[in-house]
């Protein structure tokens, strides 16, 4: 008998949400994630090192507010969702989604320590078979540097063994018009078998899926996505100071403005630029750059 391989047995597990799907870090992003998961069908471990989370998870009280407590009670109460601060769990996971925080240190330079930390412990873990994908926001280029390597130091591969992938998350909390379902999810694979696996996993929680050509592209998207915000916040409030002095209306301006059926997307003054990726993301990119030789000076 022919003997099946790690990417058509773990396709055949996604396909049947016989995969057992382990989501690390339990904050705005990974709670949702995890509930997404375990109410279409999906056995979900939790992990986060928050023992104050872990408890409240299984008292079935929700902290974030995209998460509604009676969901979270049902789905602890069905067995369909386990959450423990350990990474004991990554052994019996076929896929793990990695969502740990993502800030600047004192210097405004990219945090990474929690990434690296998750990536060890999962390589301590590992086994044949695997979907590992990343979807903290991150620079260009994070997987494919810090990532991938600490998994080479296993004796698994990526793109036979195991499988490894970024996928942005889009979540908008508080946003009652779009539900996570309703974003589609972009993904990127260190190879296309990669990339098919987790598309195959996340078409179980949102309605469409978007493969580009490879993980760096997919964290491209992200950072242009909420540096695109950041600029406009910017300049549309620089424009209501403008207004003010010129004794004009900026409301009508935009009003008036957004009559232009292309080429013209409003944006409005407001108190700056808050939440948790908008006002860090640009940096990660313009970080890079530096890297690179590069000055991102408009950014």
């Amino acid at each position: 008998m022919k003997k099946i391989n790690s990417y058509s047995k773990l396709k055949v597990k996604i396909e049947r949400k016989d995969a057992i799907v382990a989501v690390i870090g339990l904050g705005y992003v990974g709670l949702p994630y995890a509930i997404a998961f375990a109410d279409a069908g999906f056995t979900v471990h939790g992990i986060d090192l928050n023992k104050d989370k872990i408890q409240s998870i299984q008292s079935g009280v929700s902290y974030i507010l995209d998460v509604d407590s009676k969901k979270l009670k049902e789905l602890v109460q069905k067995g369909k969702l386990f959450v423990r601060s350990d990474y004991n769990s990554i052994t019996k996971a076929d896929a793990v989604v990695v969502c740990v925080p993502t800030p600047l240190n004192k210097t405004r330079d990219p945090e990474l320590s929690y990434i690296i930390s998750a990536f060890h412990n999962i390589k301590e873990r590992m086994r044949h078979a695997q979907l590992l994908v990343l979807s903290s926001t991150t620079y260009p280029g994070t997987t494919t540097e810090l990532v991938l390597p600490v998994l080479k130091e296993n004796n698994l591969v990526v793109g036979r063994d195991v499988f490894l992938a970024f996928s942005p998350e889009r979540i908008d909390p508080g946003n009652a018009k779009y539900a996570l379902s309703d974003i589609p999810k972009v993904v990127g694979g260190i190879t296309p078998k990669c990339a098919e696996l987790s598309s195959a996993l996340f078409k179980h929680i949102v309605k469409e899926v978007i493969i580009v050509r490879n993980t760096t592209t997919a964290e491209m998207v992200k950072l242009l996505e909420n540096t695109f915000r950041s600029i406009n916040i910017a300049f549309v409030n620089e424009l209501a100071m403008m207004c003010s002095r010129l004794g004009v209306n900026i409301w009508e301006v935009i009003r008036a403005a957004s009559t232009k059926p292309y080429g013209f997307m409003p944006f409005y003054p407001g108190p700056g630029m808050g939440g948790h990726c908008i006002p860090v993301d640009p940096l990660y990119l313009s970080w890079k750059m530096k890297i690179l030789n590069y000055r991102a000076r408009f950014i």
